[in-house]
């Protein structure tokens, strides 16, 4: 039974890592679009989103499987909820992703008008890419110094969506004509900081999976 249960855990550990995988692309993809803007590749992004959502739901059907049949406690019960818990985070991000895409269409299918100052997303963007690979290597890993060092980074991303939305608002008023495009860019600041917000939360829990604390509103360092 033991032995089944172990089996049944790689398996697991194996579908969270492809889901894993194919979020970060469509995070990756979703931003390059709107820095084009290129609709093809944000159309692909979306189009993509049902094979993340049925990803999903597979694997919460194997977590709770597995409860079902094998009753696991101890480190194999803070491990398939820790992935319970992941998996809504990954598929959240993957929905986060194509919300930069749809705007990003919005983007090309204005592209006839002239933006004299277009938003500048490079900064925010490389922090939450940043954020989200390191999230997940601290995952596989179960480093709970790594998921620290990452959590600390989301209240500059929050600094970062708070510099870009005033600056939106200021350009509206100053080009009224673009004020569509502004917008635009708003939401898509807004999804990149609900990027950081998720690979936080991934991030606390890596340190229940490793520490079984529940950690929201503070930090905890690995023991010595």
């Amino acid at each position: 039974m033991r032995e089944q249960l172990e089996k049944e855990i790689v398996r697991l550990k194996r579908m969270v890592s492809s889901l894993a995988s194919a979020v970060e692309t469509a995070v990756q993809q979703a931003v390059a679009a709107a820095a084009g803007p290129n609709s093809e590749m944000a159309a692909a992004v979306i189009a993509r989103d049902d094979a993340i959502d049925r990803t999903e739901i597979t694997i919460e059907e194997e977590c709770l499987k597995i409860l079902a049949l094998h009753q696991p406690v101890a480190g194999d019960l803070r491990y398939i909820i820790t992935i319970l818990k992941v998996n809504g985070e990954l598929e959240r991000i993957g929905d986060l992703a194509v919300n930069i895409a749809r705007h990003t269409l919005d983007f090309a299918n204005r592209r006839h008008e002239e933006v004299p100052e277009p938003v500048d997303f490079t900064e925010m963007v490389q922090l939450v890419r940043q954020m989200l690979k390191r999230a997940l290597d601290a995952l596989v890993s179960r480093n709970c110094l790594d998921a620290n060092e990452v959590m600390r980074l989301d209240g500059e991303v929050d600094v970062i969506n708070r510099r870009v939305i005033d600056r939106a608002m200021e350009l509206i008023g100053k080009y009224p004509q673009n004020a569509a495009y502004y917008v635009d860019a708003m939401f898509i600041s807004r999804h990149l900081e609900r990027i950081g917000d998720c690979t936080t939360n991934i991030c606390e829990d890596v340190i229940y999976l490793e520490l079984g604390k529940i950690v929201r509103h503070s930090r905890v360092e690995e023991p010595e």
